[in-house]
Formats: C-alpha cells, sequence, structure tokens
C-alpha cells in the first residue's frame, strides 16, 4: 500500500562545491574560531570535575549583545538568511525534518508537511544557498496529514494522522530512500480504529525501533482528546513492522481501575492526556523522554519494552496551561530541557516555555530555570500563535549537530530563537530570526514551526502554513 504520488524530480549526479566554498561557515572567522577553541580546551579541562561533581553549569562564553529590540518582525541577530523556498506553493510544514546524505554524495532534506495535500518534500541542500526541490508526494485523502518523519540510513519512516477518529487511512509507512527522486513504500501499518486517529509524532533513530504518539483499534479512551499514547513498535524486519510495547497514562482508557485525570480548563486549555514527542537516545536506550502534554513529561523506563513504566513524572499544570511537547536530555549535564507548545493564537495560553530541569536525581527532577521570551505585548496581536513549539533535539544521526549549551528553538510568529544555557541557571538569548509574514499567510504573521541543525551548522526552520523553509547560519 503506497501513499504518495511523485510531482518533481531533479537531474541527479551533479557536480557539487564544497560547502566550505558554498556556505562562506562563521568558523573561519577569527572571533568564531577563538571561541571554538577556547570552549573546545575548557570543555576538556572541565570535563573530569563535570562528571565528579555532576555540575549543572560551564563557564559562559562571550556572545555578541542583544539588539535593542527582539519583538517587532524582519528581525536577524545572530542568524544569516542563506536561502528561501517556498515548496512549489505548498509551504505549510510539520514537525518532521531529517537529513541524509545519498550514496551520490548529495545531502537531502527531508520535510513533512502539516497538512494535506502534500504528504513530504524532499531537497537538495548540498549547497545551502541554492536548494531545489527533488521530489514531492500527495496524500491520498484530504483529511488526513503526515506531521511526522525520521530518517536511519535509507529507511524513512513517515506518521499518518486523520482529522476525525475512525478515518482512513491512519497509521505509519516504511519507506525506501535510498534514490531519493523515487522513494518506494516497504510496508504501511494500520493504527486505525473507531476511537483512532492515527499516528501523530513517531521517532526512528537506531534502525530497530519506532517509538510514536498512536492510537489503536484496540484502545478506546474515557475522553475522545486521550486517543493517542505510547506505542513501540520492532522495524528489525522494515515489510512487518510488530508492535511490542505500550504505556497509557492510568485512568485514560475505559476499563482501567485508575479514575480519569481530571481536565484541565475547558474548552480553551483542555488539549487532552495524550502522548506526543517520543525521545530515546543511545546513550541511554533504555529510557523515553515522553511528552504527555497536558500530562506533563515522564521518564520512562524501557529496559524491558513489553513493560515500560514511569521513573518520574514533572507537570507545570496548573497553574500554567499545559501541553508538554518535547523532552531533550542532556546527559553530560544531568539537564532536561522541557517544551510546552502554544496552541491559542493571540497569546491566549501564554506563557509557553522552555524550561530547563535539573534530572540529578532521576526520581526527582526539579525546574531551575526557562529560557526568556520576549515580551508577550510585542507578539500577542500580531496573528497567530506566540509561545515556545519545537526545539532541536540532538536527533543521533551523523549529520545531525550536537550541542548541551546552546538550545534553539521556534516560537511561531516570535520565530526562531537561539538561547547559551552554559549557565543553567541563567539562560541568555544570543540569537533571534524572526522574518516577515509569509505571503497568503492565513494570520498574516510568521509561524515558524520546526527547526533542525545539521552537522555544518547550517540551520532549517520552516513555517506552518505558507512560508515554507528558510535556512539559515549561525553566527555565534
Amino acid at each position: 500500500m503506497i501513499y504518495f504520488a511523485r510531482l518533481e524530480t531533479t537531474e541527479t549526479g551533479m557536480a557539487r562545491k564544497s560547502i566550505k566554498k558554498t556556505t562562506k561557515k562563521s568558523a573561519k572567522k577569527p572571533a568564531r574560531a577563538a571561541r571554538k577553541s577556547a570552549a573546545k580546551t575548557a570543555k576538556g579541562a572541565k570535563g573530569a570535575k563535570r562528571a565528579a561533581k555532576k555540575r549543572l553549569t560551564k563557564q559562559p562564553a562571550a556572545r555578541s549583545a542583544a539588539p535593542g529590540h527582539s519583538g517587532p518582525s524582519n528581525v536577524s541577530w545572530n542568524f544569516k538568511l542563506l536561502a528561501h523556498d517556498t515548496l512549489a506553493g505548498f509551504g505549510g510544514m510539520g514537525e518532521g525534518m531529517a537529513v541524509q546524505v545519498a550514496k551520490d554524495g548529495r545531502r537531502i532534506l527531508w520535510l513533512a508537511h502539516e497538512s494535506a495535500p502534500k504528504n513530504f518534500t524532499a531537497l537538495d541542500v548540498s549547497d545551502p544557498r541554492k536548494p531545489k526541490v527533488v521530489v514531492q508526494t500527495d496524500l491520498p485523502q484530504s483529511h488526513m496529514r503526515s506531521n511526522s518523519l525520521e530518517i536511519t540510513g535509507d529507511i524513512m519512516a513517515v506518521a499518518y494522522q486523520t482529522q476525525k477518529t475512525g478515518q482512513v487511512p491512519a497509521g505509519f509507512e516504511l519507506f525506501d530512500i535510498s534514490k531519493p527522486e523515487n522513494p518506494k513504500s516497504i510496508s504501511f501499518t494500520d493504527c486505525s480504529g473507531p476511537h483512532s486517529r492515527g499516528v501523530h509524532q513517531l521517532w526512528f533513530c537506531d534502525g530497530q525501533y519506532v517509538h510514536m504518539a498512536a492510537g489503536a483499534p484496540d484502545f478506546k479512551p474515557t475522553h475522545e482528546l486521550d486517543d493517542q499514547f505510547y506505542r513501540i513498535f520492532d522495524v528489525r524486519n522494515p515489510s512487518r513492522p510488530t508492535e511490542v510495547g505500550r504505556w497509557w497514562l492510568p485512568g485514560t482508557r475505559e476499563g482501567d481501575n485508575e479514575p480519569p485525570p481530571e481536565r484541565h480548563q475547558k474548552p480553551a486549555l483542555d488539549k487532552g492526556f495524550r502522548a506526543h514527542n517520543t525521545n530515546v537516545y543511545p546513550e541511554r536506550p533504555d529510557r523515553c523522554y515522553l511528552g504527555y502534554i497536558d500530562g506533563g513529561m515522564f521518564v520512562m523506563d524501557i529496559s524491558d519494552k513489553a513493560h515500560p513504566k514511569p521513573i518520574c513524572r514533572w507537570d507545570n499544570s496548573p497553574p500554567y496551561t499545559g501541553f508538554t511537547h518535547t523532552v531533550l536530555p542532556l546527559f553530560e549535564r544531568n539537564l532536561l530541557v522541557v517544551t510546552d507548545e502554544s496552541t491559542n493564537n493571540n497569546a491566549a495560553d501564554w506563557p509557553k516555555l522552555v524550561w530547563l530541569l535539573d534530572i540529578r536525581d532521576e526520581k526527582h527532577p526539579v525546574p531551575i530555570s526557562t529560557c526568556p521570551l520576549p515580551p508577550v505585548d510585542a507578539f500577542s496581536s500580531r496573528g497567530g500563535r506566540f509561545g515556545a513549539h519545537n526545539i532541536h533535539e540532538n536527533t543521533p544521526s551523523p549529520y545531525c549537530w550536537h550541542s548541551d549549551e546552546i538550545v534553539v528553538g521556534t516560537f511561531f510568529n516570535g520565530g526562531l530563537r537561539a538561547y547559551d544555557i552554559s549557565n543553567a541557571y541563567q539562560p541568555k538569548e544570543v540569537g533571534a530570526f524572526v522574518p516577515p509574514a509569509p505571503a497568503l499567510s492565513p494570520v498574516g504573521a510568521i509561524q515558524l514551526n520546526d527547526v533542525f541543525v545539521d552537522e555544518r551548522e547550517v540551520v532549517y526552520t520552516v513555517d506552518r502554513f505558507t512560508g515554507g523553509l528558510y535556512i539559515l547560519e549561525m553566527d555565534f
């Protein structure tokens, strides 16, 4: 069963310039080179000390001063725009971004779309100043979305969610992308059912298991908004994925012994007690870092994948307004970076924040700071959402940039923000990119939705509605 139709391809095998030439990387700049050298030396000297004392802070690196204001549109501070592509007029993008290096050496960026008619788009970003669409595919039904995708090697996993429960198809699909112009379906796993909308998010980074936020045909929630939970599929045989484990918040399934959880304020802030991001990292393959929307965040013990169990839970709501989205562990520093997601226009659910938690005691996470947001008054009336959403997740890929000092995140009409968290108790903003409203945006403002940074330190960020892809260079 194949759920895509190829629309556009480009010629392959063209000679490519070295990224060192095409991007004019900031690492060549003396100031940045000096900073990197100093940081590397300092990191080596402090490594043993941090391991012994499990420190939460590092010596802050020197950063350029913030501009006098970071509220208006058209802000570019410590980010340089290299290219902008509206993706053939289908620029409404979701929160699935991954990089593949094809067998012929081309660097391919794969992007999931926010909604129909498009499924996913792939671009050749070997020269980040000249991205080229190599394939763009269609969804078979207008009520579907493929909001999330991930890649391991030449296999891509794509999530399918429907607008309403009971609609089909809903589930996830594995593709052979060894020839990027011609992705081929390997298998489709059906997660549809009378109370299921399928898969919203998935995580596939080890070539063995797909972790996901999904419904199931045999799962009947106690509340219609609690329809997606944590599921694990073994895909070592990609033609025959097999579910090996699942977990849901007790009380959210009919028949549970526990009572249903108390709802958040209705209607605007009741978003559901269901799973969102399901991150698993090679540093701790026996842990899942699980965002559970109105249920807060969980660190899960998945050493026995058939029986996942929570180690700890942290929930900021109430008094905050729910929708825990992403949980990013910084292993060497014993920190978690936890994001909310803004889901209401005009900052009606403000504040939506990026939190830093001390996780030295895994059973007792403690919030120690938040990343500073620009004034809400500067963005609340600009159109669309304002507040935290996705962050760069240090995906375990050789083509992903990794940092435990810098957090890069999207804030909808607040654009893209970068934070220095070398002192975890005092995060500092060190960069911002807020482009003007894209043409035909239904909210009249940028809505940056997701971000990915590759190992070249090239930044990719996407707009939720019409703006497509923005490619940037970091300058800090």
